[in-house]
């Protein structure tokens, strides 16, 4: 079976489609290939470092990238996970399956250090939850497409 491959695309490339991209990676482990871009890359925010590795996930070596990067690539999934992004999210070959979750920016939470990783930690809980789901189909279709 080939690995599903699946594009997470936000605004800023900067936390939560990172934070997508990082958590379907440690959670499917190799079933999937997993990317992440924005439209508007403006680097990772160190608070998606921090949280990410409270949760065991390492994305050293990672960086934040425009989605021009992926055109022309099959992807089998393209998840945005904001409206921006969904808005303004290009076409790619093959027709992948466009899913939407919009999630809340934490990068825009203003406040405390612990009121900011607070919204950073309720993007990775939200997440895994979405990603929980979305592995069980993926991997089903991908059983049921190669059968």
């Amino acid at each position: 079976m080939n690995k599903i491959r699946v594009l997470f695309l936000c605004t800023g490339n900067s936390a939560r489609s990172i934070i997508g991209a990082a958590l379907l990676s440690h959670m499917a482990g190799d079933a999937f290939e997993v990317h992440s871009a924005g439209v508007e890359p403006r680097g990772i925010n160190p608070l998606t470092v921090r949280v990410l590795a409270s949760a065991g996930v390492d994305i050293s070596g990672e960086r934040s990238k425009h989605v021009s990067e992926y055109e022309g690539q099959r992807f089998d999934y393209v998840i945005t996970v904001c409206d921006a992004a969904a808005e303004r999210c290009p076409t790619f070959p093959g027709q992948p399956e466009r899913i939407h979750w919009g999630f809340p920016d934490p990068a825009a939470v203003e406040g405390s250090d612990e009121e900011k990783l607070s919204a950073f930690q309720e993007t990775v809980q939200g997440m895994r939850q979405r990603l929980l789901a979305f592995i069980t189909v993926a991997e089903r279709a991908a059983q049921k497409a190669s059968s």
